[in-house]
């Protein structure tokens, strides 16, 4: 699929759109890994430097995630009817409004969402992990033994 030359959208949204497709269709699924960068170019007949722009959007909307060095992967944001939900960060309660009373928790305000997003990175660098250690037994699985 090349850019449309009707859509006046930069390129790079005219594929992050068509990504964004797939994902909430479900033909990309959480925690699959996104075609390299080579792949989008020749896909959608764009340059490098618009497919990464491409992925970036797609990173800043919370879709995808990117593993240093192993790829991009759709991120766990399909709700159960197949529609894409929104990811918000989880805030710890603020005291009420025109009150002086602290939180209910002693903890820092931010801590807690700090935790859960490093917990989260871990998840997604070890699903990452997981998929390569797949992709490697099933080639030596498809190899010919002696």
């Amino acid at each position: 699929m090349t850019p449309s030359t009707h859509d006046a959208r930069p390129p790079y949204q005219q594929a992050a759109e068509a990504i964004r497709a797939e994902i909430k269709a479900g033909k990309l699924k959480p925690g699959e890994q996104l075609p390299s960068h080579r792949e989008l170019q020749e896909r959608f007949g764009i340059a490098n430097m618009t497919a990464r722009s491409a992925l970036r959007v797609l990173r800043e909307e919370g879709l995808i995630y990117t593993v240093q060095g192993r790829g991009s992967y759709v991120a766990d944001v399909i709700g159960p009817g197949g529609e894409l939900i929104e990811v918000k960060r989880y805030t710890l309660p603020q005291a009420a409004a025109g009150k002086d009373e602290a939180p209910a928790s002693t903890e820092p305000a931010g801590t807690l969402t700090e935790t859960l997003l490093e917990i989260r990175e871990q998840l997604r660098t070890l699903n990452a992990e997981v998929q390569t250690l797949k992709q490697e037994v099933a080639e030596l699985k498809s190899r010919p033994h002696p």
